[in-house]
């Protein structure tokens, strides 16, 4: 359907990857190596996004970007680039693309950009028991791929403040711990900012060595260090009329903290091994799962560059404050994976409603989401119980009604075979089975796998070397 095809004019090689999250999430994809072929798919097939290549052999994206004008309801354009400039950006910006990325393609960052409204994809506000009403006291939040979820007061506070401060271009600071949400806050200011059309770049401060950081904040010039081969646009000159978000802030070493504090107040970079200073006009945010305030106490953080950051401060409850968002949550979560795995609409038991507002949830949000995925995978017909978020693998066992529901299910109607899975087997073939679909549903990485199931990376590596002994090619 048109609303779920997505279209991609490039090599094969550099986009075949997400191919296969992509469907996984009821999406399609068509591919195209010319002008003539993506003009004649957009028309036909009416793809809801396109992702194009700059140039390609006997094609250009400005070409594509000229053809908007003659063709009703053209969808947005994500150019992506292999090496990328800041100048190359801001053209395609002005021809109308939606967004200009650097290469490798994340499914990631590419499922941010994709609609809600799939057919049946996403539950209603009404499902969610929530309210669009601006003066309402209880808020659900916004709409469409910028979500942001809860009724509780500790909520609602700190998304009216990012509201407020959406539209200046203040330094936000927002602090929470891990799983709580701070990326997506960020993406909501940027969102709801004068700058939504304009690049949001995004790095994490802990990922990269203090000399690679500095380079990849800042740019390079051609011979700066051995390995520059040419001059590199560093996230800033990326980022510049948009909005860059510097996450895990605090793990930034304190000779590039001073160096940042420069850029915050001035508006301009060095890049490394460069003579010539380069303006730049981006809105900073960042983030931190640390009490950043004790950080400055001892040192390791700058308190100027605190300061500077702080002007607006946005502090995210745990998931455990948050009472009955819980649910609220819980329930969006498990209709979202339901529709995507193609199965029918689950409710908790009165059990597992329990529990989930008795557990301390340490991962947050992102463990709750990860726990109804999980369920959604083993409740079969429901309703969902404790035990189907597999926090004690070793004592899985599928209840009756499981086994004898997927025995004597209709074939025809069993989406994608998921029932017929766990029909009456050995524990050890039905184990099997869970991991070799939860390899299957996260394209083969193993961590991802791991966490879906509940055990450890190395328990899945020797069970797998185990399977390969057994002669199963995996």
């Amino acid at each position: 359907m048109p609303e779920s095809t997505l279209l991609f004019i490039a090599e094969p090689q550099s986009v075949t990857s997400v191919f296969s999250p992509l469907k996984e999430a009821g999406f399609q994809a068509g591919l195209a190596d010319n002008l003539a072929g993506a003009v004649n798919f957009i028309k036909k097939s009416k793809p809801c996004l396109i992702f194009t290549r700059p140039v390609m052999q006997g094609y250009s994206a400005q070409a594509l970007l000229a053809e908007a004008v003659n063709i009703e309801d053209f969808p947005p354009v994500v150019v992506f680039s292999r090496n990328g400039s800041a100048d190359e950006a801001q053209r395609f910006m002005e021809l109308g693309a939606r967004d200009y990325w650097l290469e490798p393609l994340s499914w990631e960052k590419i499922k941010l950009m994709l609609p809600d409204e799939k057919p049946s994809s996403m539950p209603t506000p009404e499902q969610l028991g929530a309210t669009d009403k601006p003066d309402a006291a209880k808020q659900k939040g916004t709409q469409g791929r910028y979500q942001i979820i809860g009724q509780h007061p500790a909520m609602a506070r700190v998304l009216g403040l990012a509201k407020q401060v959406a539209k200046s271009k203040a330094t936000v600071l927002i602090s929470g711990e891990s799983g709580t949400g701070k990326e997506m806050f960020a993406r909501f200011l940027h969102h709801h900012s004068d700058r939504t059309d304009k690049p949001f770049v995004a790095i994490n401060c802990a990922a990269l060595p203090e000399h690679l950081l500095e380079s990849e904040l800042f740019g390079h010039e051609k011979g700066a260090f051995t390995g520059a081969i040419n001059r590199k646009l560093g996230k800033f000159e990326l980022a510049s009329g948009g909005t860059i978000l510097l996450d895990e802030i605090t793990e930034m070493e304190l000779g590039l903290q001073a160096k940042l504090l420069r850029v915050l107040q001035e508006g301009e970079i060095d890049r490394v091994g460069g003579v010539e200073t380069v303006k730049v006009d981006v809105r900073v945010l960042a983030t931190t799962n640390r009490a950043i305030e004790e950080t400055v106490k001892e040192g390791k953080f700058r308190q100027d560059l605190f300061y500077r950051l702080n002007v607006i401060p946005l502090k995210l409850p745990a998931l455990s404050q948050r009472g009955e968002d819980i649910l609220l949550l819980a329930k969006f979560f498990v209709n979202k994976y339901c529709t995507e795995y193609g199965l029918s609409s689950l409710a908790f038991s009165e059990e597992a409603t329990g529990w989930l507002l008795d557990y301390e949830w340490p991962g947050n949000v992102r463990e709750l989401q990860n726990l109804m995925e999980r369920a959604v995978l083993l409740a079969g017909a429901g309703p969902i119980e404790s035990k189907h978020f597999l926090n004690d693998p070793d004592a899985w066992m599928p209840d009756e009604a499981h086994t004898e529901g997927a025995a004597t299910a209709d074939p025809a109607g069993t989406p994608d075979g998921v029932a017929a899975d766990f029909a009456v087997m050995p524990i050890s073939e039905m184990e099997k089975k869970l991991i070799i679909k939860s390899l299957d549903q996260t394209s083969g990485n193993r961590t991802k796998a791991a966490e879906l199931l509940g055990i450890s990376v190395r328990t899945l590596r020797n069970k797998l070397n185990d399977y390969k002994k057994q002669g199963l090619d995996l």
